[in-house]
């Protein structure tokens, strides 16, 4: 039977993964906020020996690489909106510039 310390982990982990691949930041910030409060009793589990150290180490990989994933994610994502941003600011400096033509002819 496995561990419901591990199996809380497990389970956050997961659902770590589908707010990411569904880029719902605001979710993932909600389950960021649980990381530590889950990871606290495996902790103190394997401080005590009531769990073997392979099994925590795993979880442990396995949120590392989840955190390495979500960091590339976000960056990429920032990048995007600066870049959109750009975009906004280029049409907005064009669209004025019309403006300022068509107001003022030349004579």
């Amino acid at each position: 039977m496995a561990d419901e310390r591990l199996e809380a982990i497990d389970t956050l982990i997961e659902h770590l993964k589908t707010a990411l691949s569904e880029q719902n930041w605001e979710e993932l910030s909600r389950l960021n906020q649980l990381v530590k409060p889950t990871l606290e009793p495996l902790m103190q589990a394997l401080e005590i020996g009531e769990l073997g150290a392979e099994p925590v180490r795993e979880r442990l990989a396995q949120l590392q690489t989840f955190c390495d994933r979500a960091n590339i994610s976000a960056n990429d994502a920032k990048a995007e909106a600066k870049r959109a941003l750009e975009g906004v600011n280029q049409n907005r400096s064009a669209a004025k510039a019309y403006q300022n033509v068509s107001l003022n002819p030349s004579k």
